[in-house]
């Protein structure tokens, strides 16, 4: 053949050769004159040879994987995770942003992983700091009757002498506003029924505030859950701004109810409250940090956390010692096998994330300067109960990565990957496109204890929390130790410029 007519099939190996170098390495190049049918063949095929490379990478972790799930389950650190989770909230008890057992806490935790061999630090952050003081609340008519309530956080308190009104109560804030000239002066009673927590969480932490908007004095929220054995539930509430502030509780279902069937019949209801709820300045506070370094890549990290805060209720064994102490029990198996991955792995424990992640958003101020080297993010912060699937959020071409490591799962049935990876504490990394997941229990009963008196070890299962490590420690390391990052992965033709501009 002469050089002539060699150079239309030269020129157009040269510039697949091209097209295959920008889905790789993600840069935009200008459009080449290309068929269409041969950049959507040209792609096929790569998208294809990719595939089936990382499904026999990742294959190739199976034994290691067993490993990891024999050494938690079955092994010498069976029901290591319960035992130090135990001896934890045993020992400190509730840690509630600001306060001296959150302090303890941390200091807990930097001895003990610094005792495991671990590479441990703490970050400073500055963090809310509210008190709740002494509080109650007693009907006074048309009977006398002692209601069970738990503060909200951030609220304000009432005078010293408390609060006595009569009360409204309305079961929406459609109905509210309806009612709102009866509401002024009056303690406002939402008795709105559980659809979903994130649904009806809004009550929660916007009740007081449209509230005070129409002019009521206090506000008493039945407690979002969908069960109750008369527990009040607190968590954190945010107050409008411009929007006089007044304080406000959660009470339970059952003292709701009945207040919402007395005024049904047409009786009035009197309350007083009284609560010394207050808040302090900003404290001084940590995220606890605890890594095992890379040994070809420590630049890169995947990220594993857990919160170490918890209301100022109970042991918060639950909320979120749990997905605390499953974190540092991935590093925990990972190290005693003697593995160590391409890439770091790192347990953040978290600080404030129950006053809306603050621990966390200024760890990500600090970090994002790095964030191409952040791999992937995890989070447990719903429960350690048994393990039903992971959750991930990322390009489709990551999440096909995530089918095949899930697959590694298999000794403990937990195979299943699902949509939409959350968590407060990783939600700006996942908002910056890093890949995200997240534990997915078999959380049904999660509610009934979050953020009470309930919320101890005695809802916790060893077993359980075995499983939830193996699959956390699993997951990490065979993510940290692939040959690519996560992010290698999201050139597919829907993301790839160089593949929109050669369409177009």
């Amino acid at each position: 053949m002469a050089w002539e007519g060699r150079l239309p099939f030269l020129l157009s190996v040269f510039m697949f050769l091209s097209m295959l170098s920008s889905l790789s390495d993600c840069h935009p190049h200008p459009a080449w004159p290309v068929s269409s049918r041969a950049v959507t063949g040209a792609a096929a095929n790569y998208t294809a040879r990719k595939a089936s490379d990382v499904a026999a990478e990742v294959a190739g972790y199976a034994d290691v994987a067993k490993q990891i799930i024999d050494l938690a389950v079955f092994g010498a650190a069976q029901n290591r995770s319960y035992w130090r989770l135990a001896n934890f909230t045993d020992t400190i008890g509730n840690r509630v942003s600001g306060s001296h057992n959150l302090d303890l806490a941390i200091k807990y935790m930097h001895n003990a992983m610094t005792q495991d061999g671990l590479d441990v630090h703490l970050e400073p952050v500055k963090i809310p700091h509210w008190v709740r003081g002494k509080e109650s609340a007693e009907m006074i008519a048309p009977r006398a009757k002692n209601l069970a309530i738990l503060g909200l956080g951030s609220s304000v308190g009432t005078p010293p002498e408390g609060i006595k009104a009569e009360v409204l109560v309305v079961q929406s804030f459609e109905e509210l506003k309806r009612r709102a000239s009866e509401a002024v002066d009056k303690i406002v009673v939402f008795n709105q029924p559980f659809v979903s927590y994130g649904e009806t969480v809004a009550y929660r932490a916007y009740g007081a505030s449209e509230a005070a908007k129409v002019g009521a004095v206090a506000t008493l929220i039945r407690s979002i859950t969908p069960f109750s054995i008369n527990s009040p539930h607190t968590g954190w509430q945010d107050y409008q701004d411009g929007v006089k502030r007044i304080p406000t509780a959660c009470i339970t279902i059952e003292d709701a109810e009945l207040m919402w069937r007395i005024t049904q019949r047409g009786q009035k209801i009197v309350v007083r409250l009284t609560m010394e709820a207050k808040t302090l300045p900003d404290a001084d506070s940590f995220n606890t940090v605890a890594e095992i370094k890379g040994w070809q890549h420590p630049e890169q990290v995947v990220l594993l956390s857990g919160h170490l805060d918890s209301w100022d209720v109970s042991q918060g064994a639950m909320d979120d010692g749990g997905g605390a102490m499953i974190s540092w029990e991935a590093l925990s198996l990972i190290k005693d096998l003697g593995l160590r991955p391409r890439r770091t792995l790192r347990t953040v424990l978290w600080t404030a994330e129950e006053q809306g992640g603050v621990g966390a958003q200024q760890y990500y101020d600090l970090h994002k300067v790095n964030l191409s080297n952040i791999d992937l993010v995890m989070e447990s912060d719903l429960g350690t109960f048994t393990p039903v699937a992971l959750q991930f959020t990322g390009s489709d071409a990551a999440r096909k990565v995530m089918e095949e490591v899930v697959k590694l799962l298999a000794p403990i049935n937990t195979t299943k990957l699902e949509a939409h990876g959350e968590g407060t504490d990783i939600s700006p990394w996942m908002q910056a496109g890093v890949p995200g997941a997240s534990l997915h229990v078999a959380d049904s009963r999660y509610f009934w204890f979050h953020h009470t008196e309930g919320d101890t070890m005695t809802v916790q299962d060893p077993q359980d929390m075995n499983l939830c490590s193996a699959l956390w420690a699993v997951v990490a390391y065979v993510v940290a130790d692939l040959q690519d990052m996560l992010h290698s992965f999201i050139c597919d033709r829907d993301w790839d410029p160089v593949y929109r501009n050669l369409m177009a």
